[in-house]
């Protein structure tokens, strides 16, 4: 990645104000509970205007959720005096055009996951922030979840010792389902991986350090399109932790694990369920709950928040969901034919298509 300029220090940039006015770029479902309320439910946040192409929806959203004001043109809302941040909560491929409506109008923005479609349009919002001197952060919220803080709290206390190698599966049977756009290419920049593997990966980023020496394989077994539904994963977190990973989206059981080994014992938990934490060291196995809140977003909206207005520092950054980024290219450049460009234009010569059924 080349060079940037130093970015404005984002504790610094509302450090006046009293509060943040969000506008949202993209107000369809996951706005509706787990996201939108947030913005009017944390301290020191107000939701004020909303867009969506479709203007009947836009005005039905804003009524629904008490928004003062609402647009069908994403520019309009970026332009909005009274707007100070911009939620891009589109589809990833309008992620970039999105961050960039913000960035021009001099305003910080907080963008779904995953960041982009791939590193290419990552970077171009990096760098888009960085020369305007505005922060950036990215919906990975799972960060900021009690559950997940729980665990990060275990392993900073030494619970398990030293962890010394992490493994993740998550099988799903959504090759039986449509998953609309999520699977179309040219909008999701491939399969569930990118939804739903994200998540875990961000988490063993944030838990265990950067992961490093990546190689993964994957191919599309028995679902329809181009993406794939399978990927498999070796790596080496910046911890020194090896791991492994798989993620199967053509299989007929759901599994939900995330498990870290140390030296001292093992903790065990979902990345996607409600469920406990499972904590096994030589004194035996105890649980521990924590639930997530009505809406799942509002911890890490709050963490968004008080950066902008100097009270802390938010660990959701574009740098940060960028190394996510750049992993799942590791693991999909043998099945697409490398990542670097628009690779979404040419899936008729992927390589990986050869690998479906039981070719």
């Amino acid at each position: 990645m080349p060079a940037l300029p130093a970015t404005r220090e984002p504790s610094a940039f509302y450090r006046d104000r009293a509060i943040v006015r969000w506008g949202i770029i993209g107000c369809g479902d996951v706005t509706e509970k787990k996201s939108g309320p947030a913005f009017q439910k944390a301290a020191g946040s107000r939701l004020v205007a909303v867009m969506r192409r479709d203007a009947g929806r836009a005005a039905d959203y804003a009524r629904r959720h008490g928004v003062p004001r609402w647009y069908a043109d994403a520019a309009q809302l970026a332009a909005d005096p009274e707007v100070d941040a911009v939620y891009v909560a589109t589809p990833p491929d309008a992620h970039l055009d999105g961050a960039l409506l913000a960035a021009a109008a001099g305003k910080p923005a907080y963008v779904e996951k995953p960041m982009a479609r791939h590193t290419a349009e990552c970077d171009r919002m990096i760098t888009a922030f960085a020369t305007a001197r505005l922060p950036l952060f990215v919906a990975y919220y799972r960060r900021a979840l009690p559950r997940f803080t729980l665990v990060q709290e275990l392993l900073a206390q030494g619970e398990i010792g030293t962890v010394t190698a992490v493994s993740h599966a998550l099988t799903e049977p959504f090759h039986c389902r449509d998953a609309g756009w999520r699977t179309e290419v040219a909008i999701a920049g491939g399969g569930h991986f990118l939804d739903l593997g994200s998540h875990a990966l961000d988490l063993i980023d944030w838990l265990l350090g950067p992961i490093g020496e990546v190689s993964g394989t994957a191919a599309n077994r028995a679902s329809a399109g181009a993406a794939e539904d399978t990927v498999a994963m070796a790596f080496r977190t910046a911890s020194g932790a090896v791991g492994s990973a798989l993620w199967d989206f053509a299989a007929g059981i759901r599994r939900d694990s995330l498990r870290l080994e140390g030296t001292e014992g093992a903790i065990e938990f979902s990345v996607f369920e409600n469920a406990p934490v499972r904590i096994e060291t030589a004194a035996g196995v105890r649980t521990i709950i924590r639930d997530h809140p009505p809406h799942v977003q509002q911890p890490m909206v709050q963490s968004v928040v008080d950066d902008l207005l100097g009270h802390g520092a938010c660990v959701s950054t574009g740098e940060s969901a960028r190394r996510t980024s750049a992993v799942m290219a590791a693991a999909l450049a043998g099945y697409s034919g490398g990542r670097g460009d628009a690779f979404w234009t040419r899936a008729e010569c992927w390589p990986g298509r050869g690998r479906k059924g039981n070719a």
